[in-house]
């Protein structure tokens, strides 16, 4: 045994044995006092910015070398940046999400510089559908009924530019599964925080904080007969009930599907938390997320046990919602069950004559009033304009209002396309149960949320947005994800490892 490296590191200098040279005290000494000016000149304020900042530049060297960071924060302000504005007034925290886009395709570039980024991941038939919704959006810019260049900056957003930029980084960094399995955790996590704050809001309170919020029209939507529409951190009601929704579809199914016994306790914790959100947010149009959701993964399973219980339950859902009055005493059911009786909604008939009155404007208008002309942002940058004044509820409708029927063929042709490829993929392709049953779950997420975006404006909105985008890469890598599921196996180590050596 060679006693000569034991000795060797010995006898070498610790960091602590380095912090005692006397050019060292002398640094630090130096730095301390001047700190010591900028904080006194500068006063708290610079003393907080100071204190930021290390933490700060602590993340930005992580995310250079590890670039797959960038998308975990992505996800993360997806779930925080809007809710925080009602905290941190005054801060656009939405664009927090564009910054970080351009940061994480820096970093990506500095990362693998030397070695070369690996193009071909992109090269794919969705980011290609990605670049021509986008080149869709762009050509709305000349739009002549367009009133506001600003306001189509923020809209086309959500709409047209994240999905450009999350997919080709999802095909360079979120390729392995590894990175699918921390995907799902990520949800599960914000859905159960989510919806343990949304019980916080319904049965303790608002804090002062989402009491302004309400206090400054937010009460208009989401007080109803005294009862409060709980919203948690999302933007509205609306988008918690569908995220939520979809949080739990996805929670049950790939409980339902993936091994593990934590793994199984988790996914159903996520997934009835997720049920249990969608119903204190009182929207109706999120019943149609589980639905559907529940269509999907049944014609998926190809399994007659499979496909006679789910109809059942889903038979036995429709019945306790349409034709009996079990749970009427309580306001979240009394609220849902509207949906399956729109004729007696007094809010829905307002949305047909909506629609009627829409159907008039854009009879000659194929393209459209413009992106940014309808919704907030019309309201905000335009309000004198005839489609900021016509309440547009749905995605689709908005769609049709602001980029014309033939952005709204466009549209539904790119969502069409993906959902028939992503089934394609998965009956006919991928080989391994386990991961069919858990793309299949991410599957069945977003032809809910399709479904519920005829009712809501959420598909493009965060987090949901966010969280179908990256769905869609990893259902079309489903082929590359299953040989590795494959080659895993066979080693004899789990599929689901956090750490797999590339």
């Amino acid at each position: 045994m060679k006693l000569q490296p034991i000795i060797d590191s010995f006898k070498s200098k610790t960091g602590a044995d380095k912090l005692q040279h006397p050019l060292m005290i002398l640094a630090v000494l130096l730095m301390t006092f001047l700190l010591g000016i900028i904080i006194a000149r500068g006063g708290m304020k610079v003393a907080v910015a100071l204190i930021v900042a290390l933490p700060v530049i602590y993340f930005f060297n992580r995310l250079f070398n590890y670039p797959v960071i960038g998308i975990y924060t992505l996800m993360v302000l997806g779930f925080t940046a809007i809710g925080l504005t009602r905290y941190i007034r005054g801060v656009p925290l939405g664009l927090s999400i564009d910054g970080m886009l351009v940061m994480t395709y820096i970093a990506l570039f500095f990362n693998q510089f030397n070695k070369g980024i690996k193009w071909r991941e992109v090269n794919r038939d969705l980011t290609y559908l990605m670049l021509l919704w986008f080149a869709y959006a762009l050509l709305e810019l000349v739009n002549p009924l367009a009133l506001s260049r600003t306001a189509w900056f923020y809209a086309m957003r959500g709409m047209s530019l994240y999905p450009l930029l999350v997919i080709p980084l999802a095909f360079l960094l979120f390729n392995r599964l590894r990175y699918l399995y921390t995907f799902l955790y990520i949800w599960g996590i914000f859905t159960i925080l989510a919806t343990l704050n949304g019980l916080k809001q319904k049965y303790i309170g608002v804090d002062s904080a989402e009491q302004l919020w309400l206090d400054q029209g937010g009460a208009v939507t989401h007080i109803i007969f005294g009862e409060l529409r709980v919203f948690s951190f999302f933007s509205d009601a609306g988008q918690f009930g569908a995220s939520q929704a979809a949080a739990g579809i996805v929670g049950l199914l790939v409980a339902s599907a993936i091994k593990g016994k934590r793994n199984k306790i988790f996914f159903l914790i996520m997934g009835f938390l997720g049920f249990w959100g969608m119903f204190l947010s009182g929207t109706r149009g999120a019943m149609i997320v589980p639905m559907l959701g529940g269509v999907v993964y049944i014609i998926l399973r190809k399994n007659m046990r499979v496909i006679v219980v789910g109809g059942f339950l889903l038979a036995l859902t429709y019945v306790f919602f349409a034709y009996t009055s079990i749970g009427q005493s309580n306001s979240q059911i009394r609220r849902m069950r509207t949906a399956f009786r729109p004729e007696k909604d007094a809010s829905y008939l307002v949305r047909l004559e909506n629609r009627r009155i829409l159907k008039a404007y854009l009879a000659d208008k194929p393209f459209g009033g413009g992106i940014g002309a309808a919704g907030d942002w019309g309201k905000r940058f335009s309000p004198q304009g005839f489609l900021a004044n016509v309440a547009t509820d749905s995605w689709y409708v908005q769609i049709w209002a602001e980029q014309g029927r033939v952005g709204l063929i466009l549209h539904l042709f790119i969502l069409s396309y993906i959902m028939f490829k992503s089934f394609f993929y998965l009956l006919f392709v991928v080989k391994n149960e386990e991961l069919i049953g858990v793309l299949g779950a991410l599957l069945a997420g977003f032809a809910g949320i399709a479904g519920a975006s005829y009712g809501n404006g959420v598909l493009g909105q965060m987090p949901t947005g966010m969280l179908i985008y990256l769905s869609w890469a990893f259902l079309f890598m489903a082929p590359q994800l299953d040989r590795e599921y494959t080659d895993l196996v066979k080693k004899g180590m789990s599929p689901w490892a956090l750490k797999v050596k590339d």
